[in-house]
């Protein structure tokens, strides 16, 4: 039923989503990296491609989304892990501990942090997946294709630049929704 929803969702905006079955493999357990992350039509992008993937995806959220009984059950029911931005929370343990205590799960992260403009990522993810001793399965959408997927699954080298290095190139000529609002330049 998921998937059928997923499929008439992408169909009736005139999007295609694409990954292909090796990348959808190492899909299922991995940090995945969301962007450009530039407005608020990336959330059920991202949600109707997790039910195309048929992975077990969690996602940070602001917390009061996560809070109020209907509307946090259906978020939760989704995948939402609420985060309290107030306060410094020791997201990069939490995600590692669920990364090692389960055999398929992805956490898919917004590496901006944000919809609005930033000077450079937040780099959690990298932190995550280095000890989680997972890979960083890169997400996108693209506005101006009108296409999301998820493209390449990338092993961590340990060296921080050459790592980043790969990921700056891979979402340079990603277009989101509101280009103004996304930079490129990681670190």
């Amino acid at each position: 039923m998921k998937k059928t929803l997923a499929k008439l969702w992408y169909k009736a905006f005139g999007w295609t989503f694409k990954i292909e079955a090796h990348v959808l493999k190492d899909c299922e357990h991995s940090v995945m990296v969301a962007a450009p992350h530039t407005s608020n039509w990336d959330f059920p992008f991202a949600i109707f491609g997790f039910w195309l993937m048929g992975i077990n995806v969690k996602f940070f959220i602001k917390d009061n989304y996560t809070k109020p009984f209907l509307i946090g059950s259906i978020f939760r029911w989704l995948g939402a892990l609420g985060v309290d931005r107030s306060k410094r929370n020791n997201l990069v343990e939490h995600c590692v501990a669920l990364l090692k205590n389960q055999k398929k799960l992805t956490v898919a992260v917004p590496a901006e942090g944000t919809r609005g403009k930033v000077d450079k990522w937040r780099l959690g993810f990298y932190q995550i997946a280095l000890q989680a001793n997972v890979p960083v399965t890169m997400a996108y959408m693209d506005y101006k294709k009108k296409e999301a997927g998820v493209a390449r699954v990338y092993h961590l080298t340990g060296d921080f630049e050459k790592d980043m290095q790969v990921f700056e190139d891979f979402y340079r000529n990603i277009s989101g929704k509101n280009p103004e609002n996304y930079n490129p330049k990681i670190f």
